[in-house]
Formats: structure tokens, C-alpha cells, sequence
């Protein structure tokens, strides 16, 4: 695999992973790797303004094939039958990507499920009964990895199979502490990066690796996200995609919720119960695309994701971006990944979990849920639970709705 792109060195010397469009175009042009990799030294001389391609060396490869190999990944190209038919069908789709764990989770109708990191307790337990419910009628649940409402999709469907995209190659998993439910997943399901095997992901990777999520799915579900969440990404590749896109409503006073909502207003199909995706999927099967969901002017001024070289005509200033461009967004930096790990059975690393206060009042909000999916999402005791909500009650902060549900009081938040 080549080297994602990072800044020049000094020497003018870049390192670049050339994008699905510069793929396709060097294999038709010269008829094989082979004959494109004697010939890009040439053509980046004439293309890139004096600027040169490293090309990586014969050992460095061998090297990645032999880390691979350490972690039980195979290389997979879209010619090989193992790659996922799904993923094969969208416009940038990866020429390799890195596969570990379970071949046929790749071949079976993917829904991606995804949503805030920072999820509430009412999200967390919704995603967990519609991860679930959708498994039972044989789709394959996709997802990023991420704390909150993406880890709590994988566990969910664990003993049915999921399918984690990483961001980052095999080697570095984000956030680490979830390194473990990696190996749970690579045991009944699959895991999936286009990135070396040693790769630290950055920013930038995060919402490059949202078009793989929403390419391996038919449809994709968006439980909670603020304006400008990366789980809106996401939903836009999709929509490009020609696939579903639901999103499932929440309160106008959860600011957790305003992407989603915006989502619904936009066109996207409301998702209240898991009929409502199956339906769905049930009666476009083959259907013709989305109609846009996404206003253009919103791509204005925002970052190229994949670098697409202009090797076959004169350079312009545009030689390092995207010549069909896909969207461009403004990629979260490393810290946006950060939080507290907020995924049910206390499975977190427990020096990043704040106390059972702050916990407990993170994953409230304005919708009512239930004390006990409150308990069991917070990886808390029952004891721990039931302190703080009696304090918050006191403090005046905590509303009890029937049936053993609570909310957090408008605006008491802060």
C-alpha cells in the first residue's frame, strides 16, 4: 500500500497515496502497476513543478506484507472476488484495501449506524435495540469504531458479525482503548482500512473513512449529531452514493440533536423503529438514487479529503486536489475523537471516565429515559445511578417522567 499523503520535505520530496481517480487513470494508461510505477517518476517531473514522488522500495513493501501477515490482514484489490460488492459500486472506491476477520461479512447488505461521540443514555439504548433488530433480518451492521454510539452498534451485533472501518491502519486502532473490542469483532466479523498497517490516523482520515462506511451499506442511519458532526459526513457520502439516508429525531432542545433533526427537514427518512429502515431498504432494492439531500454552497471553502494528481495535463494550482471532486469537508482534528468513553458494560479505559456525576449527567438529556438503560449504559452501579439522580433532583435539575423515566431539566445542563 503507498503512503497517505503528508507535508513536502524540504527536498521537495512528497509522500502521497494517489487517489481512486489517479489509480484507475495510471493502471488504464499503462496497462498495469508495473509499467505506471516506471513511468510516474516521469510524469510527476513534467506534472508537479519540480517536485518529486517517492515511490516506495521493494523491502518496505515486503515489510508491510510481513506486518500484515503478523496481524492476520489480507490485501484485497477490486478485481479479487473478496471485496466487497457494495464497496466495488461507488465512484471512489479504494483500488486495495486491508482486510482481517470473517470474508463473507463483506458480501451480505450492509447499514451503517452512526452518531455522537458524546451520545445521550436514549440514544445509546435506541441504537443498541436497532443495531439488534436489523442483525435478525440479516444486515450487517457498519461502523467507525468510535466511542458512544458506533461501539455500542458493534457490540450490539457482535454474535451476528459487524463490520468495523478504521481510520488508521490494523496496527494503530482510534480510540485505543478499543483495541480489545477490535479482536472481539475480527473474531465473528470484519475489519477494514485502506491505510498502512502502522498508520496513526489523522483528521483528515476520519471523514475520508466515512465514504468506505457508507459505501459497504445500503443505507445509513444517524442516531444523534450536532451541526458540523462528522456523522453528517457520513450521511453526505452516502446520499452522493445514490444510498439511503435516515436519521432518527430528537429533542429541539438537545443540542446532540440538531443534525439529525436538520437531516429529517432536509429529506432524509425519519427512523423511529427499525420497521422504518427495513421497509425502506425492502422497497428501493435496486431503486434509482436519493434525490440530494446536502445544499452545494455548504462544500465552499472546506478541505480536500482524498489527494487525485493531475499526471496527464498541464499543472495548475489545483494539481494536488480532487479533478472529480467528491465532496470536501472540514476534517475534525485528532482531538475530535477524543471524550469520555461513554460505551455500555464499562468496557472503557477507566482512567479517561470521569465520576459517576459527570457521567450521569453527560449522557442525560431532554428525552426521557429509562433508569435502568441509564444504569446499564453508564457502566455504573445501581447505587452510583440512583445517588446522583437524587442529587440532581434536589438541585432542582432533574425531571421524573412515569414508567421509571428521566430527563435532565431544559437549560440545567450547563
Amino acid at each position: 500500500m503507498g503512503l497517505p499523503r503528508s507535508p513536502c520535505a524540504p527536498s521537495g520530496v512528497c509522500a502521497i497515496i494517489p487517489g481512486p481517480r489517479t489509480f484507475r487513470q495510471l493502471i488504464n494508461r499503462f496497462g498495469g502497476a508495473g509499467a505506471a510505477l516506471d513511468a510516474l517518476p516521469s510524469l510527476a517531473a513534467r506534472s508537479l513543478r519540480g517536485r518529486t514522488i517517492r515511490i516506495a522500495t521493494r523491502e518496505e513493501a515486503l515489510r508491510e506484507l510481513e506486518a500484515a501477515l503478523a496481524f492476520g490482514v489480507r490485501f484485497v484489490t477490486t478485481v479479487d472476488p473478496e471485496y466487497p460488492p457494495l464497496l466495488k459500486e461507488i465512484a471512489d472506491a479504494p483500488p486495495l484495501i486491508a482486510l482481517r476477520g470473517a470474508s463473507w461479512a463483506a458480501q451480505r447488505d450492509g447499514v451503517a449506524i452512526v452518531g455522537s461521540r458524546n451520545a445521550s443514555a436514549a440514544g445509546l439504548a435506541f441504537t443498541e435495540r436497532l443495531a439488534r433488530s436489523l442483525a435478525l433480518e440479516n444486515y450487517i451492521i457498519v461502523s467507525g469504531l468510535a466511542r458512544g454510539i458506533d461501539a455500542v452498534a458493534h457490540r450490539a451485533t457482535l454474535h451476528t458479525g459487524t463490520i468495523a472501518v478504521l481510520a488508521g491502519g490494523h496496527a494503530r486502532p482510534y480510540p485505543a482503548e478499543h483495541a480489545h473490542l477490535m479482536e472481539e469483532i475480527a473474531e465473528r466479523g470484519l475489519i477494514v482500512s485502506e491505510m498502512p498497517i502502522e498508520w496513526e490516523p489523522r483528521g483528515r482520515d476520519f471523514p475520508r473513512r466515512n465514504r468506505i462506511i457508507s459505501g459497504l451499506s445500503r443505507g445509513t442511519i444517524v442516531v444523534e449529531a450536532a451541526r458540523r458532526s462528522g456523522s453528517l459526513i457520513t450521511a453526505r457520502f452516502a446520499n452522493e452514493q445514490g444510498r439511503e439516508v435516515f436519521a432518527v429525531p430528537g429533542s429541539p432542545l438537545d443540542p446532540r440533536a440538531e443534525g439529525v433533526n436538520d437531516l429529517i427537514r432536509q429529506g432524509a427518512t425519519l427512523c423511529a423503529r427499525p420497521e422504518d429502515v427495513i421497509s425502506v431498504l425492502a422497497e428501493n432494492a435496486g431503486g434509482p438514487a436519493r434525490k440530494n439531500l446536502f445544499d452545494d454552497d455548504m462544500l465552499q471553502g472546506e478541505e480536500t479529503l482524498i489527494d487525485e494528481l493531475d499526471l496527464f495535463s498541464t499543472l495548475d494550482e489545483s494539481a494536488f486536489e480532487e479533478g472529480t471532486a467528491p465532496p470536501r469537508f472540514s476534517a475534525p482534528g485528532p482531538a475530535a475523537e477524543c471524550g469520555v468513553d461513554l460505551d455500555t458494560h464499562g468496557q472503557g479505559d477507566q482512567s479517561l471516565r470521569a465520576d459517576a456525576h459527570e457521567i450521569v449527567v453527560s449522557l442525560l438529556g431532554p428525552a426521557p429515559v429509562l433508569v435502568d438503560d441509564l444504569i446499564r449504559v453508564a457502566g455504573l452501579t445501581a447505587r452510583e445511578v440512583q445517588g446522583v439522580l437524587v442529587e440532581l433532583d434536589v438541585e432542582g435539575r432533574l425531571q421524573r417522567h412515569g414508567a421509571n423515566r428521566v430527563s435532565l431539566v431544559y437549560n440545567q445542563k450547563l
